[in-house]
């Protein structure tokens, strides 16, 4: 298992085949003003790949856009609708197909109202994760090895998560309707990008 640090790009053939867990760092919460810095990704198989985007980055990233835009390829995220917007916005993709683990936790642990990721790893698969570095500069002009270890461990246990939650949705007859809400996670983001973050379109308000 390793992770391996890129700027502006992923390299070629650097992913097997199959779903990806994907991830982004930020300067902060707000898609439109706070740029996007880094974009974690992983086939599963032990490694994890960060590629860092520059200050004054042009988001040129052909091979990470197209492992992101392959409709062929599932993307796996926790609170993908953060992750699909900031995407969207700065690399000009749609990462579709995708998979929400957090969507997934609260469509079947409804016994708690605990959906973080650490909170998943440590439930589901008896892993501890430090979220120490969550709200660090991810924008400065390196990366120091804490935040290396904490942007790959965010892609690092996606795929093992989405098999128990699928058990666990399929168990409770909800993976049909946990589908449509993946299905719809692209639209949502977009909806976020245009303005529509902060307000509910569904009610009758």
């Amino acid at each position: 298992m390793a992770v391996h640090f890129h700027e502006e790009d992923l390299p070629e053939g650097v992913l097997a085949d199959g779903p990806v867990a994907v991830d982004t760092e930020t300067m902060g919460l707000v898609t439109t003003r706070d740029r996007l810095c880094v974009v974690q990704i992983s086939d599963g198989n032990g490694d994890e790949h960060l590629v860092r985007f520059a200050p004054d980055s042009d988001y040129d990233a052909p091979n990470l856009q197209a492992a992101l835009a392959d409709p062929d390829r599932l993307k796996l995220f926790h609170f993908a609708r953060f992750d699909l917007a900031a995407i969207e916005y700065y690399l000009g993709v749609t990462a579709a197909p995708c998979y929400c683990t957090k969507i997934a936790s609260k469509l079947v642990r409804t016994y708690t109202d605990r959906h973080g990721l650490k909170n998943l790893v440590e439930e589901l698969l008896g892993e501890n994760i430090s979220k120490a570095q969550q709200s660090s500069d991810w924008g400065g002009p390196e990366l120091n090895q804490a935040q290396r270890d904490y942007a790959a461990s965010d892609v690092r246990f996606l795929h093992r998560m989405r098999e128990e939650l699928n058990r666990r949705l399929e168990r409770e007859g909800r993976m049909e309707l946990a589908q449509s809400c993946f299905d719809f996670l692209p639209t949502r983001a977009h909806l976020d990008i245009l303005g529509w973050a902060d307000h509910d379109i569904f009610s009758h308000a």
